[in-house]
């Protein structure tokens, strides 16, 4: 477990304004899911998840707290991930 805490977006909907000379890519396995990274602290501030291909999952602790209204945790069983994750589909769609 690492604390990550995930807000999923449509593509369309996310826009890096600074830092992307400092973010570096990871895959791994099918390669689908794309995991940057930022190359000074090594934190993971949002990926392209599988379960989203046409999204991004944005890591909240990253965001500025200042800029968000309100926001609820919903549960998720990530355990049992493969079982799961066709209830995140929805998320990543306009």
């Amino acid at each position: 477990m690492h604390g990550f805490q995930h807000i999923i977006v449509p593509k369309s909907r996310f826009t890096l304004h600074t830092g992307q000379d400092n973010i570096t890519t990871y895959t791994f396995n099918t390669h689908v899911a794309q995991h940057y990274f930022c190359k000074t602290c090594g934190i993971e501030s949002f990926y392209v998840p599988r379960s989203n291909p046409d999204g991004y999952s944005i890591n909240f602790r990253c965001l500025e707290r200042d800029n968000v209204a309100e926001f609820e945790i919903l549960p998720f069983d990530g355990k049992n991930w493969e079982d799961n994750a066709a209830k995140l589909a929805h998320m990543s769609k306009e």
